[in-house]
């Protein structure tokens, strides 16, 4: 009569796949706690501040330029990049518009806030142009196609920024300049604003991407229309 074998358990197989799973549950969960920052939030009952944006050139300009923006929108990175620095040189800087930029950070961009906050904690140092440009400029590099963690790729631009990376840190981490961020926002919601980027120029206002033509033109039309109305009536 052949012998029966005795089966084998395999209960201490089971019980080390199931420890091995936990092991790696808990490093996923531990990686995951380490790439992605605590939400930014503003505080229930926050009072917001008077939403003035960040103005480049005169603020008493004949014309006033807002742009309401996005960081994380390819569109308003466009026209950051190619269409901006010719504003910025032939229509803000020679005294014929204002130009500000108002937070507008859309739901369906996951790193935009990060970005905001970024660039408000630079502008407490007077480093906010600055952290535009590089921001628009490396969009690709810290989005959320990118990056689960946008603020550990924008700290590498602060020093050659010039910004004191502990001062921004410390901005940065106490979230205190979310309130100016929930201002623009609520300004722009308050002009029945719904995308980015949106220009009001003297009381007109276009949405998209705008050529450095049509932006021109518009300023011109509005300073002669201010011409015209200052100028005293022709005696006959």
């Amino acid at each position: 009569m052949a012998q029966v074998k005795p089966t084998k358990s395999r209960a201490p197989f089971f019980l080390m796949l199931i420890a091995i799973v936990i092991s790696a549950a808990g490093l996923i969960y531990k990686k995951m706690q380490t790439s992605n920052p605590a939400p930014i939030v503003l505080a229930p009952g926050t009072a917001l501040p008077k939403a003035e944006g960040y103005l480049r050139g005169k603020a008493d300009a004949p014309v006033s330029i807002i742009e309401f923006g996005d960081f994380e929108c390819p569109g308003c990175g466009q026209f950051a990049n190619v269409t901006e620095p010719d504003i910025r040189s032939r229509i803000v800087d020679a005294g014929l518009a204002s130009f500000r930029f108002y937070d507008f950070p859309l739901p369906m961009h996951g790193n935009t806030m990060s970005a905001s906050l970024a660039a408000a904690c630079a502008a407490d140092q007077g480093k906010f142009w600055e952290m535009h440009d590089v921001l628009f400029r490396n969009q690709n590099d810290w989005n959320t196609a990118a990056t689960a963690n946008p603020r550990k790729v924008i700290a590498t631009y602060l020093k050659p920024l010039g910004i004191n990376e502990d001062e921004w840190n410390k901005c940065f981490d106490s979230q205190k300049d979310v309130a100016r961020i929930e201002a623009h926002r609520a300004a722009g919601v308050e002009r029945n604003i719904s995308s980015t980027p949106t220009f009001i120029i003297g009381d007109q206002m276009i949405s998209g991407g705008q050529t450095y033509d049509t932006i021109k033109h518009m300023v011109d039309s509005l300073i002669a229309a201010k011409s015209a109305t200052a100028a005293p009536p022709v005696k006959k």
